[in-house]
């Protein structure tokens, strides 16, 4: 091998196939003035490889930075011949354009992989391009109102509203409970203009923008399967996740909130606190001043157990409990009542005091 730093051979090619059996990188183009199209005389077998020229920002060395070459089979690239035989092919970068017709997997210079039917067979039509008659830059990036991206389309019709907050029924004059709102998935706020949005999109769907139009500026990253964040251009950032999410911290946790918060679960909810068992490992909760801890169970019991400890009540004013059946109070050991104050039973009923010995004011 000799690279010749004279007399370049440049080349404009297709690529036909990028399954290295060396995985690095490298990629087999058909060059136009240099190989037939005919794939009975040259099939894509028999192409070069040729080497992938990276950006600065790729290492290119131990796997740091991107790897391998973002190029799929049926993509226009350019490039030289750093050998005089022409079997050392330098791809330098991609060419896209407007395809003006789909490929055929039959013909060179198109991608030989076939698009399959709703039964699983090939159709003979190349993968790509995957649309003909318009630019080869993502939609997302042109924004074309009567050609929209699948995702933004997807995106509007699951967009989700009027999620339900906590709805507290207030039963005494003098509780006070926080308004009841439903709240709605942030509207999209979609609006690039070319060429500002800089789009990156996978074969498989994977999405990453970067839309730099003004006073519309967002970043957004999608999964395949609709699993996404967007931060808007006001700031907000929003995060969906389609299946379950998983939150593993080794260390501490901290969260301040300046505003609100409000949690809608549709399944049951689980807190377990100093699962280790150590000394001082409390859950605190404390509520500063002017405001009210509410909890209301619609349908169901509210259980308190604790297995070991004591149970306490300080109550600064006054305490009140409202029963709407029976009152039953079990105490396996003594009970004292100390009342500075008046003693007032007021029964409609019989009152039964029964005990080994009852003394009154002894």
């Amino acid at each position: 091998m000799a690279f010749l730093g004279n007399n370049f051979y440049w080349f404009v090619g297709v690529v036909e196939d990028r399954h290295d059996p060396l995985t690095t990188g490298r990629l087999r183009v058909r060059c136009l003035g240099i190989h037939t199209g005919d794939k009975l005389t040259l099939p894509t077998a028999d192409l070069p490889w040729a080497s992938v020229l990276l950006p600065t920002t790729s290492a290119g060395i131990s796997g740091l930075g991107q790897s391998p070459s973002f190029i799929v089979e049926g993509a226009w690239v350019w490039g030289y011949f750093r050998d005089e035989s022409k079997q050392e092919p330098v791809v330098l970068g991609t060419l896209p354009g407007r395809p003006a017709e789909l490929g055929t997997t039959a013909n060179g210079f198109y991608d030989p992989n076939s698009r399959l039917d709703e039964n699983g067979e090939p159709t003979g039509v190349s993968v790509y391009p995957k649309e003909k008659d318009e630019p080869d830059v993502n939609r997302l990036a042109v924004n074309n109102a009567e050609k929209e991206h699948s995702t933004f389309t997807l995106r509007k019709k699951e967009r989700i509203t009027n999620i339900p907050t906590a709805d507290f029924d207030v039963i005494e004059p003098n509780i006070a409970a926080s308004d009841t709102d439903n709240w709605n998935e942030p509207e999209i706020t979609y609006k690039a203009i070319y060429p500002y949005n800089h789009v990156f999109e996978s074969e498989s769907g994977h999405i990453k923008e970067y839309d730099d139009t003004n006073l519309n500026e967002r970043i957004h990253e999608r999964h395949k399967s609709g699993t996404s964040y967007e931060m808007l251009p006001n700031g907000d950032l929003v995060t969906l996740v389609k299946n379950s999410n998983y939150l593993i911290t080794s260390s501490n946790n901290k969260a301040f909130i300046q505003g609100d918060s409000d949690i809608t679960i549709n399944g049951r909810h689980k807190v377990y606190i100093n699962k280790n068992g150590q000394e001082n490992n409390n859950y605190d909760i404390q509520i500063g001043p002017g405001a009210n801890v509410n909890i209301q169970v619609d349908n169901g019991n509210l259980n308190v157990v604790t297995k070991t400890g004591q149970f306490n009540f300080d109550v600064g004013s006054d305490f009140n409990v409202q029963v709407g059946g029976d009152y039953n109070l079990t105490v396996l050991g003594n009970k004292k009542e100390t009342i500075e104050g008046n003693h007032v039973q007021d029964t409609t009923g019989t009152v039964t005091i029964k005990g080994a010995t009852i003394d009154l004011n002894p």
